[in-house]
């Protein structure tokens, strides 16, 4: 990995405890959309090209699953009322897990048919943060979007193949965002109140040996956790430096997301992903597309609610 700012390192590294695990083999074509429930204790996440929402309770072991009628993308709980914020192939929208309603919001590319939405999360102002990306992988018609409800949504940035991220540092003032298929880690200025972002600015630049950026997460330390698609991996990293810290291996080579869980949130969870291996690929990873975690001596940060 390389770094074009290289400035002095200020975290020290975490600790694993134990081994990684397979908690779900649900060999998911494209696990993606972890987001921990405080509320629920459980886990959710998706798998996009199964078209799947999960939920996982680590207590009771208990795994619940929804179907739907094409990509589900990402997840947020909402601040006031029951259920969760999602993307779907298009459109922003509600559904409520105990009845299976679903109410369509909005739709911010309604000329881009071959685009769908991909990763996404809520800032601390309950703002949603969610990219689009070129169903192909290949065209830079993706962008980066801010969702308030309704149909208050502002583009705020473009020209990205494939969109994953966002995450944020510890005191809220910069916005990590990745451009995967150019191997790229972004970090534009973010203000709080308002929204708004700076220039974007490179962070952190992966080299061909270690995949491409996937989802990310940050600790309660203010580390970046990313997920490596290729590389068989999440890595920890310095959130000025971007020097990494520690790299976690996984049994399967298609990583794609991770946020902290469990009751005290010292707990990783981690998505992986069938989608893109061959057959003799598949064989050789059977654990392909499960959701994974591990413990670690230190936390992660509970996930801010949708308010709007």
């Amino acid at each position: 990995m390389s770094n074009p700012q290289s400035p002095a390192t200020v975290c020290a590294a975490p600790t694993v405890r134990g081994a990684v695990r397979s908690v779900w083999s649900a060999q998911a074509l494209l696990g993606e959309g972890t987001l921990w429930s405080v509320r629920e204790q459980a886990l959710y996440w998706v798998d996009i090209l199964g078209h799947q929402l999960h939920r996982y309770h680590p207590a009771s072991q208990q795994r619940d699953s929804w179907s739907f009628d094409e990509e589900i993308s990402a997840v947020a709980e909402r601040a006031k009322d029951p259920g969760l914020l999602l993307t779907l192939r298009h459109d922003f929208a509600l559904f409520d897990p105990d009845t299976g309603q679903l109410q369509r919001l909005h739709r911010p590319e309604p000329t881009l048919a071959g685009n769908r939405f991909n990763d996404g999360k809520c800032d601390a102002r309950g703002r949603f943060w969610a990219g689009t990306m070129d169903f192909a992988c290949a065209a830079p018609t993706g962008a980066l979007y801010r969702y308030g409800g309704g149909s208050h949504c502002t583009r705020m940035h473009g020209d990205i193949a494939v969109t994953n991220g966002p995450t944020w540092s510890l005191d809220g003032r910069t916005l990590y965002f990745n451009d995967t298929v150019r191997g790229q880690v972004l970090a534009f200025d973010f203000e709080p109140d308002t929204g708004a972002l700076g220039v974007a600015r490179p962070w952190l630049q992966l080299e061909a040996d270690d995949g491409y950026p996937d989802g990310m997460t940050t600790d309660a330390a203010g580390r970046i956790w990313i997920a490596h698609w290729g590389a068989a991996c999440v890595s920890c990293h310095d959130p000025v430096s971007a020097a990494e810290l520690l790299r976690i291996p996984l049994p399967t080579s298609h990583i794609t997301n991770c946020a902290f869980g469990g009751a005290d949130l010292r707990t990783l969870f981690i998505t992986s992903a069938c989608s893109g291996l061959s057959a003799e690929q598949l064989l050789e990873q059977p654990l392909a597309g499960a959701l994974f975690c591990v413990d670690l001596d230190s936390p992660g940060l509970p996930a801010h609610y949708f308010a709007g």
